[in-house]
Formats: C-alpha cells, structure tokens, sequence
C-alpha cells in the first residue's frame, strides 16, 4: 500500500547549551510544550492523534514518550514510542511516523525527538565479582574497537582545512544571527523562561576561532556543535485527514532512507544515504532548492556537502547546528522543523534533510511543497 503523508506543523524549542538555561527541565517538560505547539497550530484534536514516536539518546531506560505524551496531555491512549539511533533519530522517527501512515496504520502521528545532556544519567556498568561499577562516558557503536573511532576523531580525519572548518563556523553563526527574527516563528517557549533564541548564537570572528583549543588536529571548540538540550517535534497526517482539515499547509514527505555505513567514518555515510534518496523518487541533487545539512563538526558537513553534489549556497541558509548545538536525539528533527517553516512560506521548493550518527549511520528525508 503506497499513500503520501504530509507535515502539517512543526515546532521546536530553543537549543541551549548543556548545563544552560534549560539545565533542570526534565525531558518530558522539555517535549511537552512543542507537541502542544504542534497540535495548536492545526485543527486537529489531541484525541486524534494516534501515536507519539520520541528520538532520545541519553535517557536511562524507560518510555520518555509516554511520559512526554501524558505531560503534553495526550490521550492515555497514546502509547508512546521511543527510538534511539543516536543522532539520525530525530529524522528516523519521522520517517517511521510516515511509514506508518502510508502503510493505513496511523492518520495522525507527532514524531521528533528531544534530549537533555545536562539530566543525562551517570552511566556505569557493573564490576565483575563485586568490583565497583565502573563509569563511561559513551556505549560502544561498534564490536570492533578499531573501527569506533570517537567522532572528532573521525571527523579530523577528513583532512578538511582549520581555515575551511573555521570559515564555515563563522558563517553558520552569521547566517543565524541575521536570521534571529525569523527563526523565532519556529521556537515555542519552555517553562518558566520566555527562551525564544538559539542561546549559543553568537558573533563568531576569526580571531574566537583561531583562539579556540584543539580538540584533536584541525578539529577545535569553535568548528565544533556543543553539548545541548533541546526538544523539536513535527505532526504527521495522512492525505486522507489533510483533504478533511480542508488542505492546510504541509509539505510532502517524498522519501527518505537510513542507511548503515563504514562505522569507522561515519561522517561519510549520510552522502549514500542522499544518493539513495535522490535516486529512489527520480531526483538530482540540481533539483533540491534547500539543504539542511547537520552541523556536528564543520568537516562532516563539508564533506557530505561536496561528497553529495550540493549547493553550498543552498545548504543551512539561516545557520546550522555550529550557531546552536547539538541535541542528540532532537538534532535530525530540528532540521525537518528548518525546512518546514522556509518550505511552506515560500509555497514552492524540495528540501533536503540529512544526518549522520556514530556506528556508520546516515539518514535523509526529502520534503517537498
């Protein structure tokens, strides 16, 4: 069964740095107002949605979209589902929330993904024999340790130049800054806070970057997404619920794949994935009119950029996650929320959303008008 599934509203919340102003705001208040948002902006009832799919990639156990369903106010009816791809999930959610709708399974579906690195859990794992639990930072993404590499260190070996790095930084924060009015249509205040700008956003010079340490060769704090919290949420319908609104804003959901890679450069992998793309509905990366590209180090940006035959003009036009930070499991969506608010003002267009995660994971997502 083949049927289209639209985006019909999409809300995120400010990215704020880790430890920042959203530093005791649990995951589920972090979520609860953008799906509230999401459902305020449409004609749709809460009691039509007919599931809640969450990316999180930093919980400890448990089913944050259920207790983001229930804190948003949904009907206790809506199970909540929780993903976790690392980085591309944000993306796979929606892409998971289509499939669903497509297949006749779902009509109306909240999908996206939020994450707060500073609740994180203290990860440990246990002491053999009665040791004591012995702490890590990150799970392992592969069972081979030469081939999991940590991410800086595979995004310097990209061998992508300080200056070209830098120079991209710079702009992503210029472009966000001189578009700060703009991407406030998409923010929805959280708490107690009136947040409603990317509070990393900055007036990124070359003497910052030149001043900014290494965290290993080229790669430095300043080409570099930081730590951040943040929740970001679309609504997903069917073309039959879009027809019985009276055909409001969307955007089509054309395709979009997840594609496992060399889990060495993942990087890389998210070019396979536009290729796949762009190939399986008939369309040339000439034919995309705008590009959200993730930000999680300046070099991979540049090279899926120049790997997948894209625009550089087209790509990011109002910053990218250099000028916000990088909230794991919210990061992928975040970018669908970019291309729907740009998309549907300007009534015309075919947008590109694509993301890698450590593992060898790439995704991408077309939409278009």
């Amino acid at each position: 069964m083949s049927k289209n599934a639209y985006i019909i509203a999409a809300k995120r919340s400010a990215v704020m740095a880790q430890n920042g102003a959203f530093a005791d705001i649990a995951l589920h208040d972090l979520a609860a107002p953008v799906i509230r948002a999401c459902l305020h902006e449409t004609p749709i009832e809460s009691n039509q949605i007919d599931e809640i799919i969450l990316s999180n990639a930093l919980y400890g156990g448990g089913n944050p979209a259920r207790m983001a369903a229930q804190a948003a106010g949904l009907p206790n009816a809506v199970a909540g589902l929780t993903i976790d791809r690392q980085c591309v999930g944000g993306l796979d959610a929606i892409l998971l929330a289509a499939r669903m709708i497509q297949s006749g399974h779902a009509n109306a579906i909240i999908a996206g993904g939020a994450e707060s690195a500073s609740m994180r859990p203290i990860r440990m794992v246990q002491g053999k024999n009665g040791a004591p639990p012995i702490p890590y930072d990150r799970p392992a993404f592969s069972p081979f340790s030469d081939q999991d590499p940590d991410l800086h260190v595979a995004a310097n070996a990209l061998n992508i130049s300080r200056m070209r790095q830098d120079n991209w930084a710079m702009n992503s924060h210029a472009k966000a800054m001189a578009n700060r009015t703009e991407l406030r249509r998409e923010i929805v205040p959280i708490g107690q806070t009136t947040q409603i700008d990317d509070g990393f956003t900055r007036a990124l010079s070359q003497t910052l970057c030149q001043r900014a340490k290494p965290i290993v060769g080229d790669v430095t704090a300043a080409n570099t997404a930081i730590n951040a919290d943040a929740a970001a949420f679309v609504l997903v319908v069917s073309e039959q619920m879009l027809k019985s609104l009276g055909n409001p804003r969307a955007l089509n959901i054309i395709g979009g794949v997840t594609l496992g890679g060399d889990s060495s450069q993942p990087a890389l992998v998210p070019i396979d994935a536009i290729n796949a793309t762009l190939a399986s509905i008939g369309l040339s990366p000439q034919d995309i009119t705008q590009s959200e590209i993730m930000e999680a180090y300046a070099a991979q940006t540049i090279a899926c950029v120049d790997g997948a035959g894209l625009n550089p003009d087209t790509v990011n036009i109002k910053g990218g996650a250099l000028a916000r930070g990088h909230p794991i499991g919210a990061s992928g969506a975040i970018l669908a929320v970019r291309l729907f608010h740009d998309l549907t003002q300007k009534n015309s267009g075919t947008g590109l959303a694509a993301i890698a995660a450590a593992g060898g994971l790439g995704t991408a997502l077309v939409l278009g008008s």
